[in-house]
């Protein structure tokens, strides 16, 4: 079984797709993926569908949600390669003590190649290989297709797992730009961090990342204006100023230091001062 999240749910098998229309089994598909070869419990999947007040006929319509999946599947598995150990639905969407466990047997998942190539690239960030990290880092993001499971209906557990997974987007978003910069390519990442900033208003590490590509374009005057917009935005919207690296960074473009330098980026670009 095959499974794409990183963008629209796509789930085959044979190469057959075993992803339904209907917006409830969906949502049960797309948490099963996300936890491929796990159990996912009973009581994760009715809270997915219908938060803290399930209806008392919940684990009847689930199961039923389950039927309408293993349908897919079993049409799906008619394409077995001959002479290969006959499975059942049931040998794929398996039920456990306590809840279901989609068995992948092997098959790919884009979130752990995503997570495979986000790896690479982080040990070579720390081994000081930036043409590996930038090359291993965009191969990764190459993945992402949309943002995850983009046409599914979210419930308060698929919620989560997006926001999670967006998060480690842009850990590895960060640090592919952190590789290219050190590789010189500033005038490169322009035009993307252009429209990374005005997605991402608050986000320090993109316009950090920004602020020095502008400066070592000969662009100063641009840079600090990054810098005044995010300040107003990160005071206006959350109630904090710009942390200590980043003000550093503004003070350093401010004196026309020849080079300065961004500090080692935090995740998510967390911001640690507070206005008053």
């Amino acid at each position: 079984m095959d499974i794409d999240v990183l963008g629209a749910l796509a789930v085959r098998e044979n190469g057959v797709s075993v992803t339904p229309t209907a917006p409830k089994p969906r949502q049960v598909l797309a948490l099963l993926a996300l936890h491929a070869d796990r159990v996912v419990p009973v009581a994760s999947l009715m809270e997915e569908l219908w938060g803290q007040r399930p209806p008392r006929s919940a684990r009847t319509t689930l199961q039923t949600y389950v039927l309408q999946l293993r349908e897919l599947i079993s049409a799906a598995l008619v394409h077995d390669a001959p002479g290969a150990a006959p499975r059942s639905a049931k040998d794929v969407l398996v039920t456990s003590p306590g809840g279901y466990l989609l068995n992948t047997s092997g098959g790919a998942s884009d979130v752990r190649e995503f997570e495979l190539l986000a790896g690479r690239g982080y040990r070579a960030m720390d081994a000081g290989d930036f043409t590996g990290a930038a090359r291993q880092l965009r191969e990764a993001l190459a993945l992402w297709t949309g943002s995850a499971l983009a046409d599914v209906h979210a419930g308060v557990q698929l919620e989560m797992h997006q926001r999670r997974l967006e998060e480690t987007r842009l850990c590895a978003l960060d640090q592919r730009i952190e590789a290219d910069l050190r590789l010189g390519r500033h005038r490169e990442l322009l035009g993307e961090l252009t429209v990374l900033v005005s997605r991402y208003r608050t986000h320090e590490n993109l316009h950090g990342q920004f602020m020095l590509a502008l400066h070592r374009s000969g662009r100063r005057s641009e840079a600090l204006e990054v810098y005044q917009r995010l300040r107003s935005a990160l005071v206006r919207e959350l109630g904090l100023e710009p942390s200590a690296g980043l003000r550093r960074l503004q003070r350093s473009i401010l004196m026309a230091h020849p080079e300065p330098q961004l500090e080692a980026p935090r995740a998510g670009g967390e911001r640690l001062s507070r206005v008053g």
